[in-house]
């Protein structure tokens, strides 16, 4: 995990893990601790959107390019 300011810049879960409650875990940490409460996702990756909906945030917008200025859409979240 990875964060900068209230914004979540990484979480990743070995996949061997997912379903056992480590990423909500840690994204409850980051948000009681460090009062996360932005991040963005792959809009490809439907898995990790499914999994920061059920934590409360919603898309408040979307980019054509990732931070690195390359085709990679990213989808914009708020809690």
């Amino acid at each position: 995990m990875s964060r900068g300011g209230a914004h979540l810049e990484a979480l990743f879960i070995d996949p061997d893990d997912h379903g056992k409650g480590v990423g909500n875990a840690l994204l409850q940490s980051a948000i009681s601790e460090h009062q996360v409460s932005t991040t963005d996702v792959n809009e490809a990756n439907f898995q990790a959107l499914r999994f920061y909906t059920l934590m409360g945030f919603q898309v408040v917008g979307r980019s054509d390019l990732n931070g690195q200025d390359r085709a990679y859409p990213l989808l914009h979240l708020r809690r």
